[in-house]
């Protein structure tokens, strides 16, 4: 099964928890602080992999989580850092986030590695907050959480050149002629529903690479027929070989085929219709074909396209076409990355927090809170008045005023439920 393109949700491992821990020893009766910090969560990482050659792996597996980091211990040992999770992807795959549409990673080279999603740092533990006037702090950091976040992955095919042109019109049989490549062919339409690519080679040393696109139809910039998932693989070419029925079998006319791809190409991307093209005129053994071609080669000239006469079926101009492909491959720049940097997922700021009225309790959750209440030890007075500061330093007491919070008041965050007092 081909499968070129697939949506999954990313989730980089939460930092581990520091711990909140005193020194007990033998003969010591006062110990200082010892908590250990919590370990780093794991990364999430794309890996550029030559044996795949679909996304297909991906259609049952939607969701990938790396580990997080261990909480950290007494005695200033600090929690195991969460393992890296590895995702193979084929050559030639970009990585879009999901929400922006931003591409984070063009997975162009073997053995490229990206890092998509960044795990969380582990908290501090209690022996970081020791001072000479609070020798014995009883709350500790929790960690961070990791990056959590959709990526598409799209799969556009690393090829040379791209051969491109209506269903039926001898593509799949050029490449197999010119290639190793061994593409399914038969007498119908749509016989081709992935792409197939074949190394062509030119001469000792020297070879290029080029692929079978499926057969293109009216309408494919809107979608029709796979319309998409055909021409997407043709971005990344440097050239076309467009190839004609030259004979008309299919009763169509060949300037017309022409005409009609080429609006194809400009109304999906401006640039895939700039692209250099040399048209292929297909067929030549058939007498129509001989009959049609001057006039078809003539109107092609006028618009600008050297035409290179081709019989698939019995090797007519093969040669003549692939030193010609090749010598336009020489004067045209190496292809380049889509994306403008490999850069991490753009971070949407959080609200620190959220209030709420309901049954007359003001409730406040978010993730910074729900952090705060659990790292502290609301039986100490010392960790109180650190959760105190740190409310306070986050605006809450004003937010909570401005909501309309009264003397006397119900204030619940998460397990801890207090009076407001002014």
């Amino acid at each position: 099964m081909f499968i070129d393109n697939a949506r999954i949700r990313l989730k980089a491992g939460n930092g581990g928890n520091g711990k909140v821990s005193f020194h007990r020893e033998k003969y010591v009766s006062a110990g200082g602080p010892d908590g250990g910090d919590g370990g780093r969560g794991g990364d999430i990482l794309i890996l550029a992999d030559e044996g795949m050659r679909t996304l297909a792996d991906f259609k049952y597996m939607r969701k990938y989580e790396a580990q997080s980091g261990e909480d950290g211990q007494g005695g200033n040992c600090s929690g195991k850092n969460g393992n890296d999770l590895l995702i193979r992807v084929p050559l030639g795959t970009l990585v879009i986030h999901g929400e922006t549409g931003r591409i984070l990673a063009d997975m162009l080279e073997p053995g490229q590695t990206e890092v998509i999603a960044r795990g969380g740092q582990g908290g501090k533990g209690n022996q970081h907050f020791a001072t000479p006037t609070r020798q014995a702090p009883e709350f500790a950091k929790p960690g961070k959480p990791g990056e959590e976040l959709v990526v598409e992955l799209e799969l556009k095919s690393l090829a040379d050149v791209g051969l491109i042109g209506f269903p039926n019109v001898g593509k799949s049989t050029i490449l197999s002629m010119i290639s190793a490549a061994k593409p399914k062919i038969a007498n119908y339409h749509f016989t081709t529903l992935e792409p197939k690519i074949g190394v062509v080679r030119v001469e000792e040393g020297k070879s290029f690479l080029a692929a079978d696109i499926p057969g293109l139809i009216e309408g494919a910039h809107q979608g029709t027929g796979l319309g998409h998932e055909f021409l997407r693989h043709i971005e990344r070419t440097r050239l076309l070989l467009h190839v004609v029925d030259v004979s008309g079998s299919e009763g169509r006319d060949p300037v017309s085929d022409v005409e009609v791809i080429l609006r194809e190409l400009r109304e999906y991307s401006p640039l895939l219709a700039e692209k250099p093209q040399i048209i292929v005129a297909n067929k030549m053994d058939l007498p129509d074909g001989q009959a049609y071609y001057p006039l078809f080669e003539e109107e092609m000239i006028r618009k600008g396209y050297e035409v290179v006469p081709v019989s698939a079926a019995t090797g007519q101009g093969l040669n003549k076409l692939v030193y010609l492909a090749s010598q336009k491959l020489d004067t045209l720049p190496a292809a380049s990355s889509m994306a403008e940097i490999p850069v991490m997922a753009e971070e949407v700021p959080e609200k620190p927090y959220t209030i709420r009225k309901e049954n007359g309790t003001f409730i406040v959750e978010g993730r910074r809170i729900q952090n705060l209440v659990y790292s502290v030890n609301m039986d100490s007075y010392t960790s109180m008045q650190y959760f105190q500061r740190v409310v306070r330093k986050m605006g809450l007491i004003d937010a909570l005023v401005q909501q309309g919070v009264r003397e006397g008041d119900r204030v619940k965050l998460y397990d801890v439920e207090f009076e407001y007092t002014s």
